[in-house]
């Protein structure tokens, strides 16, 4: 094929590539050989040496991803101080990475087998698993990105709104929405036969299948990527227009400096994101508007952008150790790298403490411009 053959629209809305790369089929590779100037004996080599390759990143990926996430969500529901706000959603992140990386075994094996062993019903199980956690990790940054608005912008005014309560039911609400945007994978995932004629497992489009792929691949894009990430960057927009424009001046230093610490974490959470996505979108928004030519070179190259899109989730463990000194000390107590003090404090939810702060802000506030008041009219 002289296209880009069959891009998935994801890597977390479909299997490796050997479920959509003619050139990976074995029996096709003289084709792209002689297309390339490339010996049929050194492109299987290739092929092979590539296979192997991927497959082990795949393991190493899961294997870094389901311990570094665990970690996330044994420490926030163990210890009473990292239960704040802000923690639940990255909970509720960490929980979607989880359920990706129990997907990356079958995943793996696939590529290395290039048949789907597993039959029918795990293939759907993991497709739809494996698609849910794309959906839910842009819109829990989505959801994170709109609480930082809150605390950072309206601090007084979205306290009733940044409770622990309200945050495990906008968690609730993540899920159900990204199930409903994932019913065409649900619908349409299952097995079929490959060159080789193995079963491989992949989505099954109906007729005509290319328009349904060319408008699956622009639905995962707008809905997966660009209207979620449209919604974070104007976010911190209006966050950087605020702390421009006042200073944030409500608020105790010490308030103040936590919230910019956390603003900071969840930014450079949403930056890392973006930076293992984008490639792939690039790549899959080109191959359905422009035309590709199939080299080995494009074919690796997109090899590591899906491992890539992958690798986004074992690497949010290592940003909150480096971002956030409570997940630091918490990650170093259950390690038994250090002991840590005080985690196993019954304290208050950052909502309730931000509640008491501005009340005791306004309060503040409100004496000081009476006594002003009162200076001006003495001396009127």
């Amino acid at each position: 094929m002289d296209l880009w053959p069959l891009l998935p629209s994801s890597p977390n809305l479909s299997l490796p590539e050997p479920l959509y790369y003619d050139s990976y089929f074995p029996g096709n590779e003289s084709d792209l050989g002689s297309r390339n100037d490339t010996p049929e004996e050194t492109q299987q080599v290739f092929d092979k040496t590539s296979s192997v390759v991927i497959t082990f990143i795949y393991f190493m990926v899961c294997a870094v991803g389901l311990t570094g996430n665990t970690l996330v969500i044994y420490v926030i529901l163990r210890y009473a101080k990292m239960k704040t706000v802000t923690n639940i959603y990255i909970l509720n992140l960490a929980v979607a990475d989880v359920l990706c990386m129990l997907s990356l075994p079958f995943i793996a094996m696939q590529l290395a087998l290039v048949h789907w062993p597993f039959g029918a019903v795990l293939c759907r199980l993991v497709m739809t698993v494996d698609c849910l956690n794309q959906f839910t990790s842009i819109f829990c940054l989505t959801v994170m990105s709109i609480d930082r608005y809150l605390a950072v912008v309206h601090p007084i005014k979205s306290t009733k709104w940044r409770k622990p309560r309200v945050a495990k039911i906008i968690n609730l609400t993540v899920w159900g929405v990204s199930l409903l945007v994932n019913l065409p994978i649900m619908i349409f995932s299952g097995l079929m036969p490959n060159k080789n004629q193995a079963w491989v497992c992949t989505i099954v489009w109906p007729e005509p299948q290319e328009a349904y792929q060319t408008a699956f691949m622009f639905y995962t894009f707008f809905l997966g990527f660009f209207l979620p990430l449209t919604v974070i960057c104007l976010c911190y927009l209006l966050i950087i227009v605020k702390v421009k424009s006042s200073g944030v001046r409500v608020g105790s230093t010490k308030r103040k400096r936590s919230e910019r610490k956390v603003t900071r974490m969840v930014s450079i959470v949403v930056a890392m994101f973006v930076l293992c996505w984008l490639p792939f979108y690039v790549f899959n928004v080109t191959s359905v508007t422009g035309t590709i030519d199939t080299t080995p070179v494009l074919k690796s190259t997109f090899e590591f952008v899906v491992v890539l899109g992958y690798a986004n989730s074992c690497a949010n463990p290592i940003l909150y150790a480096f971002l956030s000194d409570n997940f630091k000390k918490s990650f170093q107590n259950v390690l038994c790298l250090k002991k840590v003090a005080g985690l196993d404090e019954v304290e208050r939810s950052d909502s309730r403490m931000d509640r008491t702060r501005m009340v005791k802000d306004v309060t503040a506030a409100t004496h000081n411009a009476a006594l002003l008041n009162g200076e001006l009219q003495t001396s009127i």
